[in-house]
């Protein structure tokens, strides 16, 4: 109860609040608001009346029956369902989190990773963000985001297209989706996976909340993926605050000429990790033996000749014809091994003898100038 009523009085992240509660406790702090008889250490007059004004108002009881009808519970700090690595905030810790969903929130946190980037995506952004959201779903990874439009809206959408498991942690209160644009697509994530939040029924983002909002999303996840952000972002916020937690910070790299990609690549400049797929995110925040598969060109014709055949092939002209002997020096050979190669290069194909002299046939021609243009 004293939890629920700090989350009606106590902005989002405030840290003298956190530290009031880590020194007093909720039930002590939530008494001496309600009584004000004494300012507590570390505000000023003004915000210990804005508290008061705040403490006078609140309505836990109010609050939590208008959450049991919304089909939402609180969720505090202690308790089973509380997921521990959002005590690596510190005195920032949530004083607790209304929770929308059925899953258990402790345990999809523990195998999560978070999609955030630009609200105003590119094509390109929304297409990168969807195709990494349902590679991650077909993995068993849970996708987290903000609900926003652009980036946030496709990592949810592609998670849920996939029948995976998505959370939506909002600046708002849960049961008051927001944007409002974006209400369907809420409720699904509700009825499918979790939507949470710290503020209680009702309330109402503002700008500073949404920036806050950030540090939930980068505590509660293995790793944070930036895939599309201007240079002054707020989901670089959420990858700063994943890298300062310890947490993977990953980019989606885009054109360089993007204005939405400059964020990425400048925080890709900082250290953060450089990821393409889903493949590659799991390696970073998965278990030991979770790797990516090893990233190779398309296998040619001409790669599965033996070296000595290879060095035979590359030595022919790419127009006309030369003697054995000629080919045997460019390939730095003996004529006879170089005759065997020839021979053994007829027969697949590769090359025709034209009287005493080789060359190539038509199909190997492209096959030898690439093999030539790496050299």
């Amino acid at each position: 109860m004293a939890r629920a009523f700090l989350s009606r009085v106590v902005e989002p992240g405030d840290e003298t609040a956190g530290r009031w509660v880590r020194e007093m406790g909720a039930v002590e702090l939530a008494r001496r608001l309600r009584a004000g008889t004494h300012r507590l250490p570390g505000v000023s007059d003004k915000r210990w009346a804005g508290l008061r004004a705040r403490a006078a108002r609140a309505d836990p009881r109010r609050d939590l029956a208008a959450a049991r009808e919304a089909g939402v519970r609180f969720v505090c700090p202690g308790d089973t369902e509380w997921p521990a690595q959002l005590d690596d905030l510190g005195d920032a810790r949530p004083t607790g989190l209304w929770v929308r969903g059925r899953p258990h929130l402790r345990m999809w946190a523990l195998r999560s990773v978070a999609l955030v980037g630009a609200r105003a995506c590119t094509a390109y952004g929304a297409h990168m963000a969807t195709t990494l959201a349902a590679g991650l779903a077909e993995r068993g990874w849970v996708v987290v985001s903000g609900g926003a439009y652009g980036i946030d809206g496709a990592a949810h959408r592609g998670t849920l297209a996939g029948g995976g498991a998505t959370v939506a942690v909002l600046a708002c209160g849960v049961d008051r989706p927001y944007p409002r644009g974006h209400t369907e697509l809420i409720d699904r994530v509700a009825r499918q996976g979790l939507v949470i939040g710290e503020l209680p029924p009702g309330d109402h983002p503002t700008p500073s909340r949404f920036l806050v909002r950030n540090r939930v999303i980068a505590a509660l996840t293995r790793g944070t993926v930036v895939v599309e952000a201007a240079h002054r972002s707020g989901s670089l916020v959420t990858a700063r605050a994943a890298r300062r937690l310890g947490r993977h910070t990953m980019g989606v790299p885009g054109p360089a000429t993007s204005a939405l990609s400059a964020g990425v690549h400048h925080l890709l400049r900082e250290g953060a990790e450089l990821v393409t797929d889903a493949a590659e995110i799991v390696e970073l925040v998965g278990a030991i033996g979770e790797l990516a598969p090893e990233r190779r060109g398309p296998v040619l014709p001409r790669d599965l000749l033996d070296p000595d055949a290879r060095q035979v092939l590359a030595a022919l002209p790419g127009r006309g014809t030369a003697s054995a002997d000629a080919v045997a020096r460019e390939a730095r050979t003996t004529e006879d091994d170089a005759i065997a190669r020839l021979y053994e290069l007829r027969a697949l194909g590769y090359v025709e003898r034209q009287g005493e002299e080789w060359g190539l046939t038509r199909q190997a021609v492209i096959s030898a100038r690439a093999d030539r243009t790496g050299r």
